[in-house]
């Protein structure tokens, strides 16, 4: 698999746009896709529509969701970010991977995200993402991203601080890549892991 074909797919947790979470995720896709690591794609919740919370199952998801979830299976790589909401992500968020079969995910590499108010709320990632992707059997790369108000400027986009500790995760989802081409597949010579 190479770096040309490659679907890095972002997924962020916001249910409003713009967003701080939207502006995270946004750049560490371009820094993904300035490092050479494949094309990208970027999806807030808001782009599944109000007919995600509807479906039970993923047949029945209407054509929105569909297509975001579709995303999600079909990428070699995810950005996942939230807001913390109530202490943990939003509640779409978790229902959008709810509809998602394991087996779509097994080994994926993924770099998990998230934005918060304050620093209180950093946690979310070891209390609620790491544990919800662990599940999915992914290879969540080491560096996780927890970005507050004061990593934003006033206009709301990242300050130059926040954008440069982006840098280690990009690094490590490309070792994970690299591991992937040189396997043929994502089943194949990549464990899963957090």
């Amino acid at each position: 698999m190479g770096a040309a074909t490659r679907k890095i797919v972002g997924i962020s947790g916001n249910l409003t746009r713009p967003s701080k979470t939207r502006t995270l995720v946004g750049e560490i896709l371009r820094q993904a896709e300035v490092g050479g690591l494949g094309t990208v794609e970027l999806f807030d919740i808001v782009d599944a529509g109000p007919e995600l919370g509807a479906a039970v199952y993923r047949n029945q998801l209407a054509a929105g969701p569909d297509r975001v979830v579709s995303a999600i299976e079909q990428a070699d790589a995810l950005i996942v970010a939230t807001p913390v909401y109530k202490a943990a992500y939003t509640g779409l968020f978790k229902h959008l991977f709810d509809l998602i079969d394991p087996k779509f995910l097994e080994s994926r590499p993924v770099i998990v995200a998230a934005t918060g108010g304050s620093d209180r709320h950093a946690l979310v990632i070891e209390h609620h993402l790491l544990p919800l992707f662990a599940f999915f059997r992914t290879a969540v790369v080491p560096t996780t991203l927890y970005m507050t108000n004061t990593d934003f400027d006033a206009e709301g986009g990242l300050s130059p601080m926040a954008i440069k500790r982006i840098g280690p995760a990009i690094d490590q989802l490309k070792v994970w890549l690299d591991r992937l081409g040189k396997s043929g597949s994502s089943a194949e010579g990549a464990g899963a892991g957090t």
